[in-house]
């Protein structure tokens, strides 16, 4: 039934409190605890029965005129219903909660939940107040009630006030009253409170366990969550389905098939109900455990199969790599929702199938399923990884033109994407707008910098981060020390690398290690570099030792070279870059005797070089070249205009630089050679489909070599355009012949 206006409630309330008044005095005080008349049971059935604050207000003007208003439990009844029935009003509660002389602590609790179950938790906590000014005690249910209306404001301001008022009365054993704790600290995310009140808790109830369970989930501490659960059992309290369901998710992001299995022996057992909810949660956890067999077991079993179980199996096999046969679940899947297309979009990317994972949210569009932020982050990842700018920017409309979630996750995602295509200015854009920023955003800004050719620019991004009270980790310090690397600054990359320690806590990994080398390496400092790989705390991995024998490479050092790589090729024998780096300085040192005979060994053990391949972005399609490429549908063009951009490049100074051609043939032959490496082929390609002043944006999978280097520069002076290139390593943005790198990489 509709509810009468707030103006006609305060006059009938007004009416009701003049009508208590006048009839009070015809009421004994002995009256409240006779036993309970027939009009007083009438009374009270109608009030079980009321569905409205009409019949509730025909009622009340009864028993005021019947003079039984003012009996205790009818009081009771009127207030319970106002404060806690869904057609209730709290305003006509509190005029009558105003009149009565002394209301008992069950009316005080009635009125603070009512205040509880409308949002207002202020005028809650200032009715506690006033009852424990008018000397009324609380109870087991006056803090279930106040806590259960707090937000999160509330909660820091009175909280741990009111968690003291519990100790002060004597109700810290409650049950109730320990769960509302609980979930209190909860919500103002003191966690660590929270799990204090719970140790404290003899008796604690499963939901109160569930609570710690899934905060600890939702901060990431899977591991709390198992131990808390180990401790359940401990204290035998029976878990529930939520407790099954909650520990599996815990299972599964420790890959703990242990605790898994037994979660799985509960549910055999029938120590809990199966539901569909359940088993899917077991698919997961078998799934993100890597076995395939138990989880596809409880798959083919289920009487009843919604998305949740089809995208378990398709996460699965995409998490083993194989993508295929996720591929052939989830095209069999009886309907898709976006988190079934972002689980295997996820998958094309796991196995860096960028241009499937592109094609594939294509696809996605078509059926008119709606992404949701996780999509968005996960292909604009893909055109970080491509270099697709283009279709970067179109994924960022299409953002903000469907509403989705735009948060930090996604702003994040945005940084890398722009960096990775070498737009730097669009990605400090981003940043500069962002409200909130995290560790990861201040991260990939300080990394972004740093393999975009500006040292100095990250390393004040740094600065900034710390003034701003966020405190760097170990993926931090990579790009603070990949910023000293690139731009030379070896003392400035020696003094963080201390500080990650002194003054942020973090021991240096191996990764750390193998940047402090790189840095060292690069800049000639090779004897200092191999004391520090000799020197590790722990054993130097093939990164570590391939930096080192980059280094060589730069300052064509053939000895330690050779030491380095025999190092590399000891932990992987099969590492054709470590045959290819040091066949090039063995070139490049015209030492071509060993060059021949390490050449023979590479073929006597099958060893290949890897082919070179550059990726370019035109008018949103990915373009693909490998060296010496004749498949593309534009290959004539391709040739011609490189051809011709060679001719124009040695009339502006171009000589070509074969020093890294180890291949003991003709001059001309190994001119031949480096014309066809495949950067020059995208550049080519991109001569031909842009217009004058575009900018060529090439995404190479190696280490770009002198010759194309050189070529680049010229080809910035001579077209006036400019030329982006990420190799391995880094970035090098070519414009009016000079590069960001200044020839030092």
């Amino acid at each position: 039934m509709p509810h009468a206006s707030a103006d006609a409630f305060d006059s009938v309330a007004s009416l009701h409190c003049k009508l208590f008044k006048f009839e009070a005095h015809k009421i004994r005080p002995s009256t409240a605890s006779m036993p309970l008349s027939p009009p007083t049971r009438r009374l009270l059935y109608l009030l079980q029965t009321c569905k409205s604050m009409d019949q509730l207000q025909q009622i009340h003007c009864q028993a005021i005129k019947t003079g039984l208003h003012a009996n205790p439990v009818l009081q009771n009844g009127v207030m319970t219903f106002c404060c806690t029935h869904e057609h209730g009003d709290l305003k006509y509660a509190h005029h009558l909660f105003d009149e009565i002389p002394e209301p008992n602590v069950f009316l005080w609790n009635t009125m603070i939940r009512g205040y509880s179950r409308l949002d207002s938790p202020e005028l809650g906590v200032s009715l506690y107040l006033e009852m424990l000014r008018r000397d009324v005690k609380p109870d087991g249910y006056t803090f279930p009630f106040l806590f259960k209306g707090f937000t999160r404001d509330i909660a820091l301001e009175y909280g741990k006030e009111f968690h003291g008022h519990v100790l002060k009365h004597g109700l810290q054993s409650n049950v109730f009253v320990q769960t509302a704790l609980v979930q209190m600290y909860l919500l103002c995310g003191l966690v660590d409170m929270a799990r204090g009140v719970l140790d404290s808790c003899s008796k604690a109830d499963v939901i109160t366990w569930n609570m710690m369970i899934s905060a600890y989930n939702k901060d990431g501490k899977f591991e709390e969550s198992r131990k808390l659960f180990l401790g359940m059992q401990e204290k035998q309290v029976l878990p529930t389905t939520v407790t099954l369901v909650l520990i599996l998710s815990a299972c599964s992001k420790l890959k703990d098939l242990k605790t898994g299995k037994l979660v799985h022996r509960y549910v055999n057992n029938c120590q809990v109900e199966c539901s569909l909810i359940l088993e899917n949660a077991l698919i997961d956890m078998y799934a993100a455990c890597g076995e395939m067999d138990a989880a596809l077991g409880i798959f083919r079993n289920m009487s009843n199969r919604d998305i949740i179980s089809w995208t378990s199996v398709v996460a699965g096999f995409t998490n083993l790599g194989e993508i295929d046969v996720a591929r052939n679940y989830f095209d069999k899947m009886p309907e898709k929702d976006y988190v079934s297309w972002t689980a295997m979009i996820n998958g094309y990317l796991h196995v860096n199938r960028f241009k499937e994972a592109l094609e594939l949210f294509r696809n996605m569009q078509v059926t008119n399923v709606q992404p949701d932020e996780f999509t968005m982050v996960s292909i604009l990842n893909a055109c970080a990884h491509l270099g697709a700018l283009e279709l970067g920017e179109w994924i960022k409309t299409y953002i903000d033109r469907n509403k989705i979630n735009n948060d930090a996750f996604v702003r994040n995602a945005l940084i890398d994407m722009y960096f990775k295509c070498g737009n730097v200015d669009k990605a400090q854009r981003v940043f500069k707008e962002m409200n909130q920023r995290d560790k990861f955003t201040w991260t990939a800004m300080i990394v972004g910098l740093a393999v975009n050719g500006h040292g100095e620019k990250a390393l004040d991004m740094f600065s900034k981060m710390l003034k701003a009270s966020i405190w760097p980790d170990e993926v931090t310090y990579i790009g603070v020390l990949s910023a000293c690397t690139h731009t030379g600054m070896v003392d400035e990359g020696r003094e963080f690398f201390r500080s990650m320690t002194t003054q942020h806590n973090i021991e240096p990994n191996i990764a750390h290690y193998g940047c402090l080398v790189d840095l060292l390496a690069r800049a000639g400092r090779l004897k200092e570099a191999h004391q520090v790989v000799e020197n590790m705390p722990m054993k130097p991995n093939s990164i570590v030792w391939g930096a080192l024998l980059a280094g060589c490479r730069v300052h064509k050092e053939a000895d330690m070279a050779e030491m380095a790589a025999n190092q590399i090729l000891q932990l992987e024998p099969e590492n054709g870059a470590a045959y290819v780096l040091l066949c090039n300085i063995y070139a490049a040192c015209k030492r071509w005797n060993d060059l021949r005979e390490l050449r023979q060994t590479m073929m006597d053990k099958g060893i290949k070089k890897t082919p070179g391949c550059s990726l370019i972005e035109m008018n949103g399609t990915v373009h693909e070249f490998v060296a010496g490429d004749r498949s593309h549908p534009q290959t004539k063009e391709i040739y011609v205009k490189l051809e011709k951009m060679t001719q124009d490049l040695k009339l502006a100074g171009y000589s070509p630089d074969i020093s890294e051609v180890f291949l003991d043939i003709a001059e001309e032959d190994k001119e031949n050679a480096v014309f066809r490496h495949s950067e020059k082929l995208a550049i080519a390609f991109g001569l031909v489909n842009s217009q004058p002043g575009f900018t060529i944006r090439i995404v190479k999978n190696l280490r770009m070599c002198m010759d194309c280097h050189s070529m680049a520069k010229l080809v910035s002076e001579v077209y006036t355009r400019e030329v982006i290139v990420r190799d391995r390593t880094r970035f090098h943005h070519f414009k009016h012949g000079l590069c960001s790198c200044k020839d030092y990489w």
